[in-house]
């Protein structure tokens, strides 16, 4: 018999824990580590994830803890604080917190200024990037575009208090003083990031004294304001940022909603806000300057490595893949009618749908196990598979089981000299269509939670591997790179449009945390604004006392797609997802997927033909 093949894990999460099953500690892999540095991560990883800290052991895995790669940013933000310097792919392919530590570098040690010898531009032009870019081609207001986010502040925190935060924020983050002298949607033109000093905080914050509010009349109080203050942004004039501080009095928590146009901020940006915040009140309260350490890659800088990026040849030699994921497919979204100019987005056409975290727990950490894959590769596979069933009355077994769709990323991709973004706040998405070939799987075993469930999940898994960088080629071709725009433009885009936010902690009463009432405030404007996409879905983990729970908000065009068509492709994706969670608890589920692998060439094929004589690979 033939030496058998050593095969070799891919860069991958690390199989799961079951749900709810206790995260016990392990033997330390990876040792060499000094013990308070391990001790540092766990705390800092556990912080991160929302786990006490007594179930992050130094031989667990963060992805094994249910870790993502937005919550890896997090933690090298973080880390930095605390003198560390590591990298989010340090973080994610970290096979254990020991082996993390090994790797991670004291901020103020030997070798750690691996930056140009310049320090990298922070003002003056900056360059749009294709998510900027992007912004301009919508119909409609877009000078109002933006997010928001409501915290809960600490008793005492006052009026002077919010104005010096605020003026803190501005001064550390330079997208937050960012002029778009056309109004935003002309960013592709022309913006201008000003010297720090140049705006007055105290125009930007509007102070309510209520000190008879109780919690429930918070939320309707805050959001009339939120609404104004939206209302009173000005990219034009530099203004992307308002406040509102709803002081209750010195023994109450208040609130703080901070207003910011999508230009200049996004999910990741949020995190890093609400990091400073705390920061700021920490130093606020010990009678000290709320001075924050800046953003070691300023956006400017990271816009002009994208500009540089976009003309390389190693970018061009991706447009024709970019081409292929866009040739339309032969089944449009049943019950889809293309329109040349899409509904604006309406709260009348708009589903929110939540599984409840006995399924949502498992879904997000078990069944990506199973796969060595990630949250993306679950839900994308559960969409395809509703949309194939959706559409199976209309299009019948002739159904070639193609499915196009559009995914968001974060975008902080580790390209263009990989610098460190975990503190830069900026509009950082990427979007990119994704072609997913299934074929004709059993949709009535795959329903049931079946082996043909499996088969797709690991179809999709290496079909999101295979797209280079996560996809942030396609928007440099599709909006900075001159010679490609114009083939690129002209395909379109999908009908369907997919983003997952990650996961956000819920139910937390401490300072700083995300007020009851106000979910994350995302891709919000005037009415007016077209809608990018027939249909839309944008999902997020919230994570409460139980365990993680996912709500997915729907909508769609009305002279797109019919309500009830809507509503019935909703629920079918929660079925989907439902059994895939049923097929992760078969024995030998899934198993390594040729991406695993270190043989170039191998196959599935391959992999289940060697599982089948030398039994399941570990």
């Amino acid at each position: 018999m033939p030496e058998p093949v050593r095969l070799l894990p891919g860069p991958g999460a690390s199989p799961a824990p079951a749900a709810g099953a206790a995260l016990a500690d392990r033997a330390p892999a990876g040792g060499g580590a000094p013990d308070a540095t391990v001790d540092t991560l766990r705390h800092l990883i556990a912080q991160v994830l929302g786990l006490p800290v007594d179930a992050v052991g130094a031989g667990h895995g963060f992805t094994e803890l249910g870790g993502d790669s937005i919550q890896a940013i997090q933690v090298v933000s973080r880390a930095r604080t605390a003198g560390l310097l590591l990298t989010t792919r340090d973080v994610l392919r970290g096979e254990s917190i020991a082996g993390l530590a090994t790797t991670a570098r004291p901020a103020d040690g030997p070798g750690t200024d691996e930056g140009p010898a310049e320090p990298p531009r922070r003002t003056g032009p900056l360059t749009a990037t294709p998510i900027m870019a992007w912004l301009g081609e919508l119909d409609g207001p877009v000078d109002t575009y933006h997010q928001s986010l409501v915290v809960r502040t600490p008793a005492g925190f006052r009026a002077e208090h919010a104005v010096r935060v605020v003026r803190a924020l501005l001064d550390t983050h330079d997208m937050l003083r960012l002029t778009v002298p056309g109004g935003a949607g002309a960013a592709a033109a022309g913006c201008l990031v000003p010297p720090p000093g140049g705006t007055d905080a105290h125009d930007l914050v509007e102070h309510v004294h209520a000190p008879g509010a109780t919690d429930a009349d918070l939320p309707a109080l805050t959001t009339g304001r939120i609404a104004a203050a939206r209302r009173s942004l000005s990219p034009a004039d530099g203004v992307m940022l308002r406040a509102v501080h709803v002081d209750r009095g010195p023994d109450r928590q208040g609130r703080l909603a901070l207003v910011v146009h999508h230009l200049v901020v996004d999910g990741v940006s949020w995190r890093i806000l609400q990091d400073d915040l705390r920061a700021c009140w920490a130093r606020l309260a010990a009678g000290e300057d709320p001075v924050l350490e800046p953003a070691p890659t300023p956006f400017a800088h990271w816009a002009d490595l994208l500009a540089a990026d976009a003309a390389s040849g190693r970018r061009m030699a991706e447009a024709a893949g970019w081409a292929e994921a866009l040739r339309p497919a032969p089944e449009p979204l049943g019950g889809v009618c293309p329109q040349d100019r899409l509904d604006p987005e309406s709260a009348d056409r708009r589903l929110t749908l939540t599984l409840p975290p006995e399924v949502a727990g498992p879904l997000l950490t078990v069944v990506p196990g199973v796969v060595n894959g990630t949250v993306n590769d679950v839900l994308l596979t559960g969409l395809a598979l509703a949309v194939l069933a959706w559409r199976r009355p209309l299009t019948g077994p002739a159904d070639g089981g193609t499915v196009l769709v559009d995914v968001e990323g974060h975008g902080r991709e580790d390209v263009a000299g990989a610098p460190d973004l975990s503190r830069t706040v900026g509009w950082f998405t990427t979007v990119h269509p994704v072609r997913l070939d299934l074929g004709r799987p059993d949709l009535d075993d795959a329903r049931s939670g079946g082996p043909a469930a499996g088969e797709v999940l690991r179809t999709v898994k290496e079909t999101l591997r295979a797209v280079p960088d996560h996809g942030i080629g396609h928007g440099l071709l599709r909006h900075g790179n001159s010679r490609t725009r114009p083939a690129l433009a002209a395909l379109g885009v999908p009908e369907i449009g997919f983003n997952y936010l990650g996961r956000f902690p819920t139910g937390d009463g401490a300072d700083w945390a995300a007020a009851p009432g106000h979910d994350l405030a995302l891709d919000e404007s005037d009415d007016g604004l077209a809608m990018a996409h027939a249909i839309e879905v944008n999902a997020a983990a919230h994570d409460g006392p139980d365990g993680p729970a996912l709500s997915a908000t729907w909508t769609w065009a009305g002279n797109a797609c019919p309500d009830d068509r809507a509503h019935a492709l909703a629920h079918e994706w929660f079925a989907a997802l439902r059994a895939l969670v049923r097929y992760a608890a078969l024995p030998g589920a899934a198993g390594l997927t040729p991406s695993d692998v270190s043989l170039p060439g191998l196959g599935q094929a391959d992999l289940d033909a060697f599982e089948a004589q030398f039994g399941e690979l570990p």
